[in-house]
């Protein structure tokens, strides 16, 4: 699944071809994504796209009139292509610009969307919740011992939950943990602050470097020049289980968390 580096990464590269350009033509091929793409996203044809921004893993397109809010769900990516490039069977929807340039949603499992929003963007049901960005002040350890204080829960669980911190998944929670020295199974009520402080800069690390070596290469993932990232080859614990910890030599483990992987060294995380 994209997580919020390759979101982000995407979000960086498709900007400058639709930022500024007006839409011509929205075309719907198959309106049955996890949402189904509303009628109401017609909308958008004959509106200037002027800013683009990421709340959590959502990218918001807005323009005078109304949003476009784009998920990529758990398999999908965006394009910028000409119009006469052949459709793929899984590209769901495309954006003419008057540019020349069309923008595609490709999805093959269907779970991401595309939503056309009136109003305030950050009220919309599936945003108005969510916890702060990991990269801003908002986040920081006084909010995250607020949130661990008292809870019995893994604290992996607990950084993962997007009510607490958006953006912080699977893959960036085991390697934040590591980084930080923290057994993810740990009651989160039971992380001293010190650690918490730790925690929070971790993530923090993990994320800028994912951005700016451009998303985790993963088997669905490549980000909009087709290209992958390069963040795996620095993987410290995800996806080593029984290789040896790059710091102590002791082996990864990998055990099931909220019915997710996870993955830790036993010497280095307590």
């Amino acid at each position: 699944m994209p997580e919020l580096p390759e979101v982000e990464t995407t979000l960086r590269g498709v900007s400058p071809h639709v930022i500024g350009k007006r839409v011509r033509e929205v075309i719907v091929r198959d309106k049955r994504l996890r949402w189904p793409v509303p009628d109401t996203i017609h909308e958008l044809e004959g509106c200037r796209i002027d800013s683009g921004i990421r709340r959590a893993k959502y990218m918001l397109f807005g323009t005078s009139q109304g949003t476009l809010m784009i998920h990529l769900g758990m398999s999908g990516n965006l394009r910028v292509l000409t119009p006469d490039a052949p459709f793929k069977k899984h590209d769901h929807l495309a954006i003419t610009l008057d540019s020349g340039k069309q923008l595609r949603l490709h999805d093959p499992r269907r779970f991401g969307a595309a939503l056309w929003i009136e109003g305030d963007p950050m009220q919309h049901s599936l945003l108005k919740d969510l916890g702060p960005e990991p990269l801003d002040d908002a986040f920081n350890s006084k909010h995250l011992h607020a949130a661990c204080k008292g809870k019995t829960a893994a604290i992996k669980l607990v950084i993962m939950d997007a009510h607490v911190v958006v953006g912080v998944g699977n893959i960036y929670a085991s390697e934040a943990l590591f980084m930080a020295g923290i057994d993810p199974r740990k009651p989160a009520g039971k992380v001293t602050n010190p650690r918490l402080e730790k925690l929070v800069s971790a993530i923090r690390e993990v994320l800028a470097a994912s951005i700016e070596m451009g998303g985790t290469t993963l088997r669905d993932f490549v980000n909009e020049s087709g290209e992958p990232g390069y963040f795996a080859q620095t993987l410290r614990v995800y996806d080593r289980e029984g290789e040896p910890c790059r710091v102590c030599g002791a082996k990864i483990k990998r055990i099931v968390l909220g019915q997710r992987s996870t993955f830790f060294c036993p010497e280095c995380q307590r």
